[in-house]
């Protein structure tokens, strides 16, 4: 869904129930237009998003969000000021869920933290 629009994916490490990805936001993409004309944010739902798409790539199937248990956006990322960010994803199968830890940072500026369980879809 936002994969080769919002954002690409530049870097992907990929390592037993744990990935990494260096990603490019698209600034010029439709949906900063909205959020905020003049200066651009990634709006939060298009986090989650990506970590969910993510996951999706490393467990090579479509998965659901059942519970975010832990969200916190830390700092806002606007595209032009910030282009790459890392994403890093630890996740664990287990009767049938998948607890997944993820953050979105550059370096030592963290944009979001996130613990939660998907379900396969």
């Amino acid at each position: 869904m936002l994969a080769g629009k919002l954002f690409t994916i530049e870097q992907e490490q990929q390592q037993a129930d744990a990935a990494t990805y260096g990603i490019l936001w698209n600034a010029s993409h439709p949906v900063f237009e909205g959020h905020f004309p003049g200066k651009p944010v990634v709006p939060g739902v298009c986090m989650m998003q990506s970590v969910q798409e993510l996951l999706e790539r490393s467990l090579q199937h479509k998965v659901l969000l059942k519970k975010a248990g832990n969200m916190k956006f830390l700092n806002m990322i606007d595209p032009n000021a910030n282009p790459q960010t890392e994403i890093s994803l630890q996740y664990k199968e287990q009767e049938g869920e998948i607890k997944v830890t993820a953050a979105l940072k550059f370096e030592a500026l963290t944009f979001m933290k996130f613990q939660g369980t998907f379900v396969h879809a």
